[in-house]
């Protein structure tokens, strides 16, 4: 059977209804790679048309993905609020699987589906259900705090999840809210790290990595600061602390996003993945990005034409035991239910402060 995404055709109509993409899109694509990307930009969002479907698309997808067919685009954060809030009978997750699971565990009625089943996660792989259920045998009475990028059966052993957004936030309100001076925090070793220089709390971390961030080191930025001296320098919490220490910002990808758009700097530096600056610099036409940046290899494996297949065949639907679902579904919502920090998430702000140990398993 012939492939259908060949049978599409950029026609005038295509031009037209796309017009808006490419105006976002045009400084990172060719004109060539648009009349190629134009036709399934406009097939996929006919088809979301029909079927009723929504794609949530991530920070890291690639510019054609963010700005040609995402409905809702963001962080982990914002996308898990916006599956649980969506009155879509399907969701396409634009992202990597625990993003597609933590879609199914907020909306466990609607169909999920995830382009490519091969969109993993270093950080998610690092760590698995039976590994909490030791950690709570060797810490008991500790709360368990677990970053979204895991899988839905690490969440089933977990409290409360987070984000990078949000770390410092959830962990401060579980220490009041058990009365403990610990809590338990995985899998980023780093995020970890970077949360102890935020509170007082004593953090009992894993050694799990983010592949993209974990390459980073100081060296990088002095690099960086010394070609370009007038350059603001903005780094992911899943970095080395040495690059926070190094970097005139830390946020999440969200933070990263507000801090272009509102300080508008002449020149800025994103310290994470590559399409992250791509997609912001549509927003930030006076800013010169410099892009010194490490691809993630999951992300990438999202491509229109996948998504154009995912929902031509409803194909691949993610599914999460119930009873697992149940339990992890607890912990996610207990998340989405906090209110919004009075004050962001800022890794950097600490920077003089006293060292706080970090106790690793």
């Amino acid at each position: 059977m012939e492939d259908p995404v060949v049978q599409l055709t950029f026609t005038p109509e295509v031009e037209a209804s796309t017009h808006a993409a490419w105006e976002k899109v045009k400084t990172h694509i060719t004109p060539m790679e648009w009349r190629v990307q134009a036709p399934l930009i406009e097939a996929i969002n006919r088809l979301k048309r029909e079927k009723n479907a929504v794609i949530l698309a991530h920070n890291y997808m690639t510019p054609e993905i963010f700005h040609g067919v995402g409905d809702f685009v963001g962080d982990s954060l914002g996308l898990a609020k916006e599956a649980a809030r969506s009155n879509a009978s399907i969701i396409v997750q634009a992202g990597v699987h625990f993003m597609a699971e933590t879609s199914k565990i907020l909306s466990p009625d609607k169909t999920v589906l995830i382009p490519d089943l091969r969109a993993g996660c270093s950080l998610a792989s690092s760590i698995t259900g039976a590994d909490v259920r030791l950690i709570k045998q060797r810490f008991p009475g500790l709360p368990v705090v677990t970053y979204v990028n895991t899988t839905a059966d690490v969440k089933a052993e977990t409290d409360v999840c987070c984000t990078s957004a949000n770390a410092v936030q959830v962990v401060e309100h579980v220490a009041r809210e058990w009365g403990v001076d610990r809590v338990i925090l995985i899998p980023d070793e780093f995020l970890a790290r970077n949360v102890a220089r935020q509170t007082e709390i004593k953090i009992i971390a894993w050694k799990g990595r983010c592949e993209v961030h974990e390459r980073f080191n100081a060296d990088d930025i002095r690099d960086l600061k010394a070609a370009y001296p007038g350059a603001e320098i903005l780094a992911h919490p899943e970095c080395p602390t040495e690059v926070i220490e190094a970097s005139d910002f830390t946020g999440s990808t969200a933070a990263m996003n507000d801090y272009v758009l509102t300080r508008k700097p002449k020149q800025v530096v994103l310290i994470t993945e590559c399409s992250m600056a791509d997609n912001v610099a549509a927003d930030a036409l006076d800013t010169q990005f410099i892009r010194p940046c490490n691809l993630c290899p999951h992300m990438k494996r999202i491509s229109l034409e996948n998504i154009y297949e995912a929902l031509l065949h409803d194909q691949y639907e993610v599914t999460v035991d119930p009873a697992i679902a149940e339990r992890a579904r607890l912990a996610v919502q207990r998340m989405v239910d906090l209110p919004p920090p009075l004050v962001p998430a800022r890794y950097d702000l600490v920077k003089a402060r006293h060292h706080v140990d970090v106790e690793l398993i």
